[in-house]
């Protein structure tokens, strides 16, 4: 079993950066990607992004792309989401997630997971 506890979160204005962490504690946490989700009300859960623990490969989502980095840190079993230059378009719910992997795969269907954060709030100002 896999729990996900994150922090971070916040009241910012456009163009400040905020950093999401999430804590994975449980079995073997090195076989699962991991991956940030975000969901504003009215829409669909949209990626934002993944790394897999097992190689260390990345993917973005467009919107964020060249914007936000995604990080692991296997010393702490954390996760990490560094947003830059934030858009008040970036509003949203952000969720950790958690997926068993086989070697390098990525997945950015939030169907595929398995694992979930509780979420953490995020309000970008303009």
């Amino acid at each position: 079993q896999v729990q996900l506890v994150q922090s971070g979160g916040g009241l910012v204005q456009a163009g400040a950066s905020l950093r999401l962490s999430c804590v994975a504690s449980g079995r073997t946490i090195s076989r699962y990607a991991m991956g940030w989700f975000r969901q504003a009300p009215g829409k669909e859960r949209e990626f934002v992004a993944t790394i897999n623990w097992m190689g260390g490969n990345t993917l973005y989502g467009h919107s964020v792309k060249d914007r936000f980095t995604i990080s692991r840190d296997n010393a702490k079993n954390t996760v990490s989401l560094l947003m830059n230059s934030l858009k008040p378009e970036d509003t949203a719910v952000y969720y950790c997630a958690a997926k068993m992997a086989l070697g390098t795969s990525l997945y950015t269907d939030y169907q595929q997971y398995d694992y979930w954060g509780q979420g953490t709030q995020v309000t970008v100002s303009s």
